[in-house]
């Protein structure tokens, strides 16, 4: 499905090359607003070191007044600002990496036509706006606007976002499951009726900066804590949309979300039913299905997934796996949550969104947590 939309890495126009045959390169303005959180953080370390980005504003509701190094362990001297102090008028696009149902508020404020906006909140995941309501809760307050926004997973949407002026950034455990089984489902080859089992482990920083019980260190040291389970995670209604959407019919998911005592990382093993396709053929396939993406890595035959893979970095690593004597195939993939699942992943947005070269500032990390 991914590749097939007719829309290539290289369709950038001539007159836009930056960096070649001596033309100047074209510096596009961003803004960030929620900088000073986990994700804002990652996301600022990228942007400043990606060739094309020159970064006009970074807020924090929190912070503001301080610098980036008073708020981290780092050297970055950048001011952060209040939101009402940041200029929307000045940039080209903005990476909104506020909490869920805030994010929109402030979308809708600042949209104006040729905007570019890539949001990392949930709140422009849903192509409908009740799936949204149901899944989070609340009302969506701008709800013409998710009718402009592409969901954001390069690997699968890539013409999509490229023609939208609001990316809706994948959530990080979705990002993991939903590549982990895309192929199979794009290519119809899910066993009908039965579900999609996932098993997903992530690292503390995917709760987020804002103090909580749970994410205690004594809570959360020498231990694993499955919450959550079954179809009462949110993300569940964003891996069921977009895996039925690829299938083209309701496919639903059974989910189990555990908390490890790491920092970032997300490993997710996948159990499902493929029918009679011969093992060798559904590798073939996977290989088939990513063998164009910078950012996906398809393992040798029956190496399974692991975060040391993927630890800040903006890859996402699949392993398959037989299951002998069963109708069972697991799929393990592994993702940084706070790169691929993340900031990484917002950033790779932003490059095919202005027709860059889509690894341009992702071959290297930005922040380090």
């Amino acid at each position: 499905m991914g590749r097939a939309n007719g829309w290539s890495r290289s369709s950038r126009p001539a007159e836009a090359e930056s960096g070649l045959n001596g033309m100047e390169i074209r510096m596009i303005k961003v803004g960030i607003y929620g900088a000073s959180g986990y994700t804002g953080f990652e996301l600022t370390g990228i942007l400043l070191g990606h060739p094309e980005v020159e970064l006009v504003f970074a807020t924090s509701a929190s912070y503001a007044g301080k610098k980036m190094s008073e708020v981290f362990p780092c050297l970055l001297d950048l001011e952060l600002i209040q939101p009402a102090k940041a200029d929307p008028g000045k940039v080209e696009a903005v990476f909104c990496c506020l909490p869920h149902t805030a994010s929109m508020e402030t979308i809708r404020k600042i949209y104006r036509p040729g905007l570019r906006v890539i949001d990392l909140s949930a709140d422009f995941r849903f192509s409908d706006p009740e799936a949204f309501r149901k899944w989070y809760g609340v009302e969506h307050v701008a709800p013409e606007l998710i009718k402009k926004a592409a969901y954001g997973l390069p690997e699968l949407f890539r013409r999509e976002i490229a023609l939208s002026e609001i990316v809706g950034n994948p959530g990080c455990y979705p990002t993991g499951a939903i590549l982990a089984v895309a192929p199979l489902a794009a290519e119809k080859l899910l066993e009908k009726n039965a579900e999609i089992i996932i098993d997903a482990k992530s690292g503390v920083s995917g709760a987020g900066r804002k103090l909580d019980l749970a994410t205690h260190f004594v809570e959360v040291n020498e231990n694993i804590v499955p919450y959550k389970l079954g179809r009462t995670h949110r993300h569940v209604g964003e891996i069921e949309a977009v895996l039925s959407r690829l299938a083209g019919r309701e496919l639903k998911v059974a989910f189990t979300p555990q908390l490890v005592p790491i920092s970032r990382g997300i490993l997710s093993t996948v159990y499902v039913r493929t029918g009679t396709r011969e093992f060798a053929e559904i590798v073939k396939l996977y290989r088939q299905f990513y063998r164009d993406e910078p950012f996906v890595t398809v393992l040798e035959d029956g190496q399974p997934a692991q975060l040391g893979y993927v630890r800040y970095n903006n890859r996402c690593v699949i392993g398959l796996h037989q299951v002998e004597g069963t109708a069972l195939m697991m799929v393990s993939s592994a993702i940084d949550n706070l790169v691929k699942g993340a900031a990484g992943q917002a950033v790779h947005n932003f490059n095919i969104m202005f027709g860059i070269s889509e690894t341009t500032g992702l071959t290297a990390a930005g922040g380090r947590i």
